[in-house]
């Protein structure tokens, strides 16, 4: 392998090979233009796949960036079905209003889109961090700009399932914005600021809590429940029968952080009991291996499902 490949691949003080044994049990080093691959023989196969991709890549004149490298590496390590090839040629790319690319960093990210594109409603169910309300808003403003839907619908329960927003100081918008605003930050990170304030300013895009969905029956729109977790079995009950024709609906929570009172059921977990199953309908389960945030995030969310684990033990 060339020297300046061998150079792009390692990466920096060797960091991108370093996160590679850090997934396998492997340990990879160089001598000149020769490697060397040693440890468990199925994950040595595995790198052995990784390298030689790789080397045809780049003498295809393809140099991947050391995150399109990491990403990679990290979705082969839980997928072996999967090759370095595949992944950095035939990615899944969004690309929602043109501002910017934005591509599935692991396995379950992937099949997310996948059947976001190809199902009606999809649940995407699982720990912070994970990338399912961002996806889902990018995948909004796709099928919007691309005339796939007439509008989108971003719904949150606010403060609690029973919203309780009377205490709060302001107008009605003021009361509900604090707990909207994740939704308004993804639509702006993939939309430039004139274009969403004009789709909101026309009801194109409508951001609102979950309790302004009752009694309407929403066609041609792509509808995200975000937070799902606190909804009651009548909300999402409610929610779920808005859906109209031409319409998509995207469900996201974490059944680990329910903020409803004592003995109220959520009605993200009995939806799963009761939905599940139905044509037209998938559910995507996030873990903490889907983590694309800092990585301090994944390791807390682990402590944390640890700390679970032997509480209830």
């Amino acid at each position: 392998m060339p020297e300046r490949a061998l150079e792009t691949l390692f990466g920096p003080q060797d960091q991108n090979i370093k996160f590679l044994e850090s997934l396998l049990s492997v340990r990879v080093g160089g001598r000149g233009h020769d490697l060397f691959i040693e440890g468990d023989e199925a994950d040595v196969a595995t790198v052995e796949h990784i390298l030689k991709d790789y080397s045809q890549l780049f003498t295809e004149g393809k140099t991947p960036t050391a995150m399109e490298l990491r990403d990679a590496f990290k979705q082969i390590a839980e997928d072996r079905s999967a090759t370095l090839r595949d992944l950095l040629t035939n990615k899944k790319i969004i690309n929602p209003a043109g501002r910017k690319q934005i591509t599935a960093r692991s396995p379950n990210q992937r099949r997310y889109l996948e059947a976001i594109e190809s199902k009606d409603m999809v649940f995407g169910i699982g720990p912070a961090g994970t990338g399912k309300s961002y996806l889902a808003v990018a995948m909004a403003v796709q099928f919007l700009m691309s005339k796939r839907v007439n509008r989108i619908i971003l719904a949150r329960p606010a403060v609690e399932a029973g919203e309780k927003l009377g205490f709060l100081p302001g107008d009605l918008q003021d009361k509900v914005d604090p707990y909207l605003r994740p939704l308004y930050d993804a639509l702006f990170d993939v939309m430039d600021h004139e274009r969403v304030t004009s789709f909101l300013e026309k009801r194109v895009i409508e951001v609102a809590p979950l309790a302004f969905m009752r009694g309407r029956t929403l066609s041609d729109a792509f509808i995200i429940l975000d937070e799902a977790q606190n909804t009651t079995s009548e909300q999402m009950k409610m929610f779920l029968t808005r859906i109209g024709f031409g319409s998509k609906a995207v469900i996201t929570g974490d059944v680990t952080q329910i903020d409803l009172p004592s003995g109220r059921k959520s009605g993200l977990i009995e939806a799963q009991q009761v939905v599940r199953g139905i044509e037209g309908i998938e559910f995507i389960e996030f873990t903490d291996r889907d983590v694309v945030r800092h990585n301090l995030v994944q390791l807390i969310v682990k402590a944390y499902d640890a700390h679970t684990r032997k509480v209830s033990i």
